[in-house]
Formats: C-alpha cells, sequence, structure tokens
C-alpha cells in the first residue's frame, strides 16, 4: 500500500476551498466586507482578556450562558435546550451527520447546493445522494417527495437561502419533507445566510414547533461579520441537541470562541446594521447584471449567480486580471459574485463591462 495508508475513498483528492488570493477587490467567499467597528473591537478584546485568564481551566462544556443569549437573539420562543452550537456551522454540519448519518444511513440533498454537504457524508461514512432542482432552482416538491420516499434519507440538508444559488424555500417544501421523513430522519434547513432574506420570506424557525424532525441552523460568519469567529449554531428539539452531544469532542467550544460570540450578541443591532446596506446593494447588483442581458437567479442571500457564459473560467480569469475576485462555482457556465461595499461592486461592473467588452464570453 502507498504510503502515507489513508482511507482509500480519500486517496488522492485535494481539500475543499475556495482560492485565497491577494487580489484588491475580493468577492468570492460571502464575507460581510463591513468590520466591526471601534466599540466592538474594545468589547471583544475585554471578554477575551477576562476568557484568557481562565485558560488554565477548561471551558464550560455546555456553554450554557451562549445557548442562552443565541436562544433569545433567534427568538420564535426557542430555549437555550434548543440550541447547540459549534465552530461555525461546518462542524455543526459534520457532528450532525456523525449522530445521524454512518454507514448504512444515507444524507439527501438537491444540486446545485453547498459543495460541502456531499463532503461531510464522506467524512462519516453515509452515502450521499443528490436529487436536482429546477431550471429556476425551485424545488419540484413531488420530485423531492418522490425521491426521499424511494431513499429514505436519514438527514435531508436543505439550504436556504441555497448556496450557490441563493434561493430560498418556501414553507410548505420544508413542511413536505418534515412530513414524508417522519421520525426516519432529520430535515436539516441551513440558513447560514437567512438573515440577508428579502422581505417577506420567512425563516424556518416558525415551523419547530410543527415539526420535532427539523433542524434550522444559522451561522456568525456572515451576518454578524464574524467569519473569523467560527461560530455556528443550530435551533432544535432538545432530544436532537442531546443526540449531538453524544458525538461532539470534548470542551470543543473554546473559552475565547464563547466570549467573543456573547459580546458579538450583545451588539446585534449594531453588527447587523449593515445587513439591510447589502440587501439593497444585491438588489441593484441583479438590476444591473440583468441590464446587461445577463441571467440572475432569485437571491436572499449576500451573494447572487449570473451567467450563463460559454467559458465561465475565462471570464473569471478576465475578472481576476483586473483585480476582482469572485467564484467559479454552481452548474456549468455560472458564476457567483458576492456583496461587498458599494466600491468594490462599482470596481466588479467596471471589470465585468471590460471583459465583455474584450469579447471573454
Amino acid at each position: 500500500m502507498a504510503f502515507p495508508p489513508v482511507r482509500e475513498e480519500l486517496r488522492g483528492l485535494e481539500p475543499y476551498g475556495a482560492p485565497q488570493l491577494d487580489v484588491p477587490v475580493q468577492l468570492n467567499v460571502n464575507e460581510n466586507p463591513y468590520a466591526p467597528s471601534d466599540a466592538v473591537v474594545a468589547d471583544v478584546a475585554e471578554a477575551v482578556a477576562g476568557a484568557t485568564r481562565t485558560l488554565n481551566r477548561y471551558p464550560d462544556r455546555e456553554f450554557l450562558e451562549l445557548r442562552t443569549a443565541l436562544a433569545a437573539y433567534l427568538g420564535h420562543g426557542v430555549r437555550a435546550e434548543q440550541v447547540w452550537a459549534a465552530n461555525g456551522s461546518n462542524e455543526v454540519m459534520l457532528q450532525l451527520l456523525q449522530a445521524f448519518g454512518g454507514p448504512g444511513r444515507t444524507a439527501l440533498s438537491f444540486a446545485p447546493t453547498y459543495s460541502m454537504y456531499p463532503e461531510y457524508a464522506r467524512d462519516s461514512n453515509t452515502e450521499w445522494v443528490a436529487g436536482r432542482r429546477e431550471e429556476d432552482f425551485a424545488l419540484d416538491l413531488d420530485a423531492a417527495r418522490a425521491l426521499v420516499e424511494e431513499r429514505r434519507p436519514s438527514v435531508v440538508l436543505l439550504p436556504s437561502p441555497n448556496n450557490p444559488t441563493g434561493t430560498a424555500l418556501p414553507p410548505e417544501a420544508v413542511s413536505m419533507l418534515c412530513e414524508a421523513v417522519g421520525d426516519d430522519g432529520i430535515v436539516v434547513v441551513d440558513e447560514a445566510y437567512g438573515e440577508f432574506r428579502r422581505e417577506g420570506t420567512p425563516s424556518a424557525l416558525e415551523l419547530l414547533p410543527t415539526h420535532r424532525n427539523l433542524v434550522v441552523s444559522r451561522t456568525m460568519s456572515k451576518a454578524f461579520a464574524l467569519a473569523g469567529a467560527r461560530l455556528g449554531y443550530l435551533a432544535a428539539d432538545p432530544a436532537i441537541c442531546d443526540a449531538i452531544r453524544v458525538v461532539r469532542l470534548p470542551y470543543h467550544l473554546s473559552a475565547v470562541t464563547q466570549a467573543v460570540a456573547l459580546t458579538a450578541l450583545r451588539h446585534a443591532p449594531e453588527l447587523l446594521g449593515n445587513v439591510e446596506l447589502l440587501r439593497q446593494e444585491r438588489d441593484r447588483t441583479v438590476a444591473w447584471l440583468r441590464a446587461q442581458g445577463l441571467q440572475v437567479a432569485e437571491s436572499d442571500a449576500n451573494f447572487c449567480l449570473f451567467g450563463t457564459y460559454p467559458d465561465r473560467h475565462a471570464v473569471w480569469q478576465g475578472l481576476l486580471d483586473r483585480g476582482v475576485l469572485v467564484r467559479e462555482t454552481g452548474p456549468e457556465g455560472w458564476l457567483r459574485v458576492s456583496i461587498g461595499t458599494p466600491e468594490e461592486m462599482t470596481a466588479f461592473q467596471h471589470a465585468l463591462t471590460s471583459v465583455t467588452e474584450e469579447g471573454v464570453r
């Protein structure tokens, strides 16, 4: 056997990750472009200093104070015992697959979908099944129900807004899938971009009292502008949280992470103050792209998917050559641009116009 003796299904694979390139305008990983204010920075520094004085001890492994604060932020009657958190929503998802997936079990989603989902399934030895979305990236509810009834998944993963398309799921789709899965599995609605929803687009949190197999996940990486803090969380039936506690690593959430997250929640109104600006900039970007004759998926996120191009890589490279980094992801022919500041989006528009005028398609 070749060295190192890695699992056969991992042999030759490259680790997940978007390109990390030093360019003036970085619009490829859906970060919030607005850094925390000096007041937030000062409060976080004070909280971290306090946590540092206790670093000779293990952190609170149940982090009840943070769970209580997250429940209060979510509202909808969510209680602390219904909340779980980890190092980014990526770890939350992996813990869900560790608890509810595994050998002989299936995880299911509908493509195009978040590219890490099949990796969570692979890493937990869970079979991966991907159905298809419609041309406008919505779900065909009859086809989705039929696939669930055929494959009987233990975990259904539904990003809403969807990554990479930005498409939000209607409540009836979530309810239908929860009913189709029943007590044989869980339905995870991944609302990583939930705070960016357009007016009138509901959250799956409203459905938690109705479906005990429903999990709604969130992150502080996007709307809270805390991608570097790595804090993701979920709301679900307490029994689901208890199952995750069985597979979580001991003391998985550091005292520093807990302190940062608690401070950020105390500053939630300020940190979320730029969400409306990003929504407006997203809608302007969508309108501008469509005015250029491009297709743009309906978006409730802080990014938009646009195209289509016979050679999307050439367009991606043309933008990069002009100092603008976007993401080459999603169905063939499409590109995804994160929403940045007005100045960054103007630079993106100028770069894309220049690429188009050169005849790159």
